[in-house]
This record gives structure tokens, sequence and C-alpha cells, in this order.
């Protein structure tokens, strides 16, 4: 004869899978809080107060023309690498 008793279901917790989908977002969201507490506690030095001034004086020395001519075959060649044109020195005319 058969047993007809139900059995009482188990509790949540006791199921592997319920601990694989519960674990993915609490390691996300125990992540996120370590971050925020890193970016509260640390945050980054400014490394000169004067940074902008120093940017411009290093953008007028790249501005030269000197500076420019010995950087002209690097820019032909990055040029060239992109577009896969060969720049030439000479323009041809062509009616």
């Amino acid at each position: 004869m058969q047993d007809d008793t139900l059995k009482s279901p188990e509790p949540w917790w006791k199921f592997g899978y319920v601990w694989l989908v519960v674990a993915g977002p609490a390691i996300v969201v125990v992540a996120a809080f370590i971050t925020l507490y890193l970016a509260v506690t640390r945050p980054d030095p400014v490394i000169t107060e004067d940074y902008y001034r120093q940017g411009i004086e290093i953008n007028k020395t790249l501005g030269d023309d000197a500076q420019a001519a010995s950087m002209a075959p690097a820019l032909q060649a990055r040029n060239h690498a992109q577009t896969g044109f060969v720049p030439s020195s000479k323009a041809v005319n062509r009616p």
C-alpha cells in the first residue's frame, strides 16, 4: 500500500540554486560599498596647483614650427596606417 502522507516542503535556504541566484547581487552590493568607502577615504591628490598654465605652456612648445617639422614623418605614417592613403609631396593636377 502507498503512503499518502504529504511531506512538508523544505525551507528555501536549503536549496542550492537559491544561493546561486542570491549570491551574485549580494557580491555586487558588497563590492559597491567597498568601492564607495575607498572613493570617500582616499581622494585623488592634485598634482600641481597651476596645471592649466603648464598645459598651455606645453601646447605652445608643441605648436612650434621646428617641433611640427620634426613630427611630420610620424604624422604621415600615422595617417597612412589609418586611411591607407599615401600622401605625396607633389600634387598631381589632372584635367
